[in-house]
């Protein structure tokens, strides 16, 4: 749960991560301040749960938004991975994912440049925020097929957008 007591009205722009609390509270959504400039929260997504992290550096006036599926890349997969990655990150806008190279961890993340201010509205979070989770419940298909259903990059990816456009 949340840690720390933080008063601003949340109609108004607020410090990055002091915004995102608002925000996962307004939500219902666990979350706890990992540092003055970090917060972590838990969100449901349509396949897994997903941590979400937002890290705010101060002296670039960006806020790091990563969204981890918790989905741990074998070193005997991770070639296909990157394939797979370069194919999904060529289908994104705004954001792209990685695997960290310490533990193998798989993750979306964008940078949200703030400006001299360096504030965040709610309507800028819960964008950020919603547009994370949904690139991580885009994706997850195309990550299991090719990690754990034995598919090539190119056909977990169509696979997963096959699939996602059959639902209703």
């Amino acid at each position: 749960m949340m840690q720390g007591n933080r008063d601003f009205e949340r109609e108004d722009d607020a410090a990055p991560v002091d915004m995102l609390a608002s925000l996962f509270e307004a939500r219902g959504w666990p979350c706890e301040y990992v540092g003055e400039d970090e917060i972590s929260g838990e969100i449901k997504g349509s396949w897994a749960s997903y941590t979400i992290r937002g890290i705010w550096r101060r002296e670039d006036h960006v806020l790091q938004l990563l969204c981890l599926p918790d989905i741990r890349v074998p070193d005997d997969k991770r070639a296909g991975l990157v394939e797979l990655l370069a194919l999904v990150n060529e289908q994104l806008w705004v954001g792209h994912f990685d695997i960290w190279s310490n533990g193998g961890v798989l993750l979306y993340r964008h940078g949200l440049l703030l400006g001299d201010e360096g504030l965040l509205s709610l309507a800028q979070a819960q964008v950020a925020v919603e547009a994370a989770i949904e690139e991580c419940d885009r994706f997850y298909p195309a990550f299991q097929f090719m990690l754990w259903g034995g598919k090539t990059p190119g056909e977990a990816l169509a696979a997963s957008l096959v699939d996602a456009a059959g639902e209703a």
